[in-house]
């Protein structure tokens, strides 16, 4: 079926929905950074500090702790500079155009911002002040060498949201031919530079309400006392099948929202952050279990334990000479899960044939946080894998209390084990194995061959085929595990096609938008997608 011009030349909208979808999913970038920074931080830290010296005295050996000393240098750098990387990493990822130009113009706003900021605090003669207390009470630091008012994360995600939107409607401004040279991309930076200016003269007045509010969401979380850790937990699960749980994430890990903490003599906020500052301050012996509550420690029991579980049940369950077959599948979500901290691979095989089943799986998730904190286990960082097992917990001694991890983590194998076989078993659910006619193929002959495959594993061309071809295709991004994608005519799109060529879902947003699970390899196939269609 062909796409009519006019259905090309017009782009969808893009809803507030799916904007926010969007939105979360720039957010794993700088976040992707900052988890492989908290390791090399947490190995550093760790085998450079006295205790572990003690122990080992073969560490104190100057030209090996200068390498642990160095890790732990290298890996502060992005919690230190992680505003900046929101503020660029956001508009480079919600670009659709000129992905380089919204970057840049990112950092320019990000800066200017600050500059302005400190221009008015300058005029109002506050930063004449030398009450190290009242400087504090105002929350007036250095930004970039630039003495200014710390926004946070909240601050640069606003940054980089106005860049998109100013990208997005200037990247193409023509100018009258004297100042041609300006037209352009090259519009949009000195757009950016002439608003972000403006609306830095401004932050000084309205930043405290917005920093009440985000104060007051802390709070609300903090009341719920020791079910807040469920609630985030059980939360992050149930956003997850939307792409809306970076959002939850960031709040809790970077923002106030989170939680404040007086460490090393500086308020830091931000469960992550708080754990970051606590790992890198020499006078700290323990972690703080109102941080770490929030972090790696609360997925261990369901990443380490309960989705192995979950994958066995469903192996045990198929059909004896569909094991084969379903075997490598399985066992690559276990590594992905267990090693990398990504279980969309386990979830998307019983998300969509038994939400249910999920809606447990998501509550034992929080279950899972909620234990973990109970039993004072305090290991932090961002993916409960057992790479942030073993160094962040096992590494840091036993004041993380890392043993009970294994502990818990068996209890929740076992737990989901049951469930999950009960429930496939007695209401015939059909995960991988236990289809009807699991060499189902699709209608349309066109999409069944699956010989052309590329380096990513995968049969790119007859994905693009299924989603109906490269003039159907508006957008095209993706995230850890999925293809995000605008369409003109979703009605092209063939999910049975799709499924033959090994995705592990559909999700169909609206007339528009969907996305497509295809695991750890999503990165591959989106760059195989991306030249077919150029």
């Amino acid at each position: 079926m062909a796409v009519s011009k006019s259905s090309v030349n017009s782009k969808p909208k893009v809803t507030f929905w799916e904007f926010f979808q969007s939105l979360g999913k720039t957010f794993m970038l700088p976040v992707a950074l900052l988890s492989f920074c908290g390791i090399m931080l947490g190995i550093g830290s760790s085998l450079s500090s006295d205790n572990v010296i003690a122990e080992l005295p073969w560490l104190g050996t100057p030209w090996i702790k200068s390498i642990f000393l160095w890790m732990t240098a290298i890996g502060d750098f992005a919690f230190g500079y992680l505003p900046v990387m929101f503020a660029i990493a956001i508009p480079l990822g919600l670009a659709r155009d000129n992905k380089g130009v919204a970057a840049f113009s990112g950092f320019v706003g990000f800066v200017i911002l600050n500059i302005a900021i400190s221009f008015y605090l300058k005029q109002a003669g506050l930063l004449e002040i030398q009450d190290e207390l009242l400087l504090k009470k105002q929350n007036i630091k250095f930004i970039l060498g630039i003495q200014t008012i710390d926004t946070g994360i909240l601050g640069s995600i606003m940054v980089g949201v106005i860049v998109y939107f100013l990208h997005e409607k200037f990247q193409k401004t023509k100018l009258p031919d004297a100042f041609s040279f300006f037209g352009g991309v090259r519009f949009v930076p000195i757009i950016t530079l002439l608003t972000m200016s403006l609306i830095g003269l401004i932050i000084p007045f309205i930043w405290p309400f917005f920093a009440a509010g985000i104060n007051g969401l802390g709070n609300l979380i903090q009341g719920a006392g020791i079910f807040a850790p469920l609630l985030f937990g059980a939360g992050e699960r149930f956003l997850l099948p939307f792409g809306l749980h970076h959002i939850l994430v960031t709040l809790i890990r970077l923002t106030e929202a989170g939680g404040t903490l007086e460490v090393c003599q500086n308020e830091v906020s931000g469960a992550l952050l708080i754990f970051r500052a606590e790992l890198n301050c020499p006078t700290v012996t323990d972690f703080s279990v109102s941080a770490t509550r929030f972090l790696s420690q609360g997925k261990m029991p369901t990443f380490l334990g309960g989705l192995p579980g979950a994958a066995l049940a469903m192996y045990h369950c198929a059909k004896p000479e569909n094991r084969s077959k379903i075997k490598g599948l399985l066992i690559s979500g276990v590594i992905a899960c267990m090693v990398g901290g990504t279980t969309e691979p386990i979830e998307f095989l019983f998300l969509f044939v038994a939400p249910f089943l999920y809606a447990i799986h998501a509550i034992l998730t929080g279950l899972g946080f909620m234990v973990m904190g109970l039993l004072d286990v305090t290991i932090g960082n961002t993916d409960g894998n057992l790479i942030d097992f073993v160094v962040l917990g096992v590494l840091q001694g036993t004041k993380t209390n890392w043993y009970l991890v294994p502990i818990v983590a068996g209890i929740w194998f076992v737990v989901y084990y049951g469930i999950f076989r009960f429930a496939i078993t007695r209401f015939n659910i059909p995960t991988p194995g236990r289809e009807k006619d699991d060499n189902m193929e699709s209608e349309s002959t066109t999409f069944t061959s699956n010989t052309n495959i590329g380096s990513s594993g995968y049969n790119s061309e007859g994905i693009l085929a299924a989603l109906g071809g490269k003039d159907n295709i508006v957008s095209l991004d993706n995230c850890i595990t999925r293809l995000r994608l605008s369409v003109h005519d979703i009605s092209l799109v063939d999910e049975k096609a799709l499924k033959n060529f090994r995705a592990l879902g559909v999700v169909k947003l609206n007339d528009h938008n969907l996305q497509v699970v295809i695991g750890t390899q999503v990165q591959s196939v989106k760059d195989e997608l991306d030249a077919l269609i150029k």
